[in-house]
């Protein structure tokens, strides 16, 4: 079993899509650690805001067949794959972490991801797993946060849970 950090966003119908999601992560993989829920602005195209969360998961999964589970998540919430890979969207879930994996493949697979860099990434899994090391770094998730400039990427706590 590998322990993963998962980064869930989603700018269509956020509640919806997030709650579905978290509730399909539970019903397959068991327990699951589940961050609070941030909004922030698009990142990357002009469009309205993304509202962000992270989980926590153990899978006996492949980092290729988890990868593999969560675009069919994805695909099974409308996300569409024939626009722009920045644009409005239902859900996207990525691995973040699996593991001390580091990684590249298939289906823009990409561990640890670099995505990392943005607060919406960043502050939710330092929520749920301050003493994670990045796998290059070896620097711990509440200290990667601590050091961010939170004036670059102003983040708002939503008020509801997934």
């Amino acid at each position: 079993m590998e322990r993963v950090y998962l980064s869930l966003g989603s700018n269509l119908e956020p509640q919806t899509h997030l709650r579905a999601a978290v509730g399909e992560l539970r019903a397959r993989f068991g327990a699951i650690t589940v961050s609070p829920v941030y909004r922030s602005r698009a990142v990357g195209f002009d469009g309205t805001d993304f509202v962000n969360l992270a989980v926590g998961l153990d899978t006996e999964l492949s980092a290729r067949e988890l990868n593999d589970w969560l675009h069919a998540l994805e695909d099974r919430h409308g996300r569409r794959r024939d626009v722009p890979r920045y644009s409005d969207r239902t859900l996207d879930v990525d691995i973040v972490f699996y593991g001390d994996l580091v990684t590249e493949g298939p289906g823009h697979l990409q561990i640890p991801r670099r995505e990392l860099q943005h607060a919406f990434v960043l502050k939710p899994i330092a929520d749920i797993a301050p003493d994670l090391r990045h796998p290059l770094s070896g620097e711990r998730m509440a200290d990667l946060w601590a050091a961010f400039p939170v004036e670059r990427e102003p983040l708002r706590l939503e008020p509801w849970q997934a």
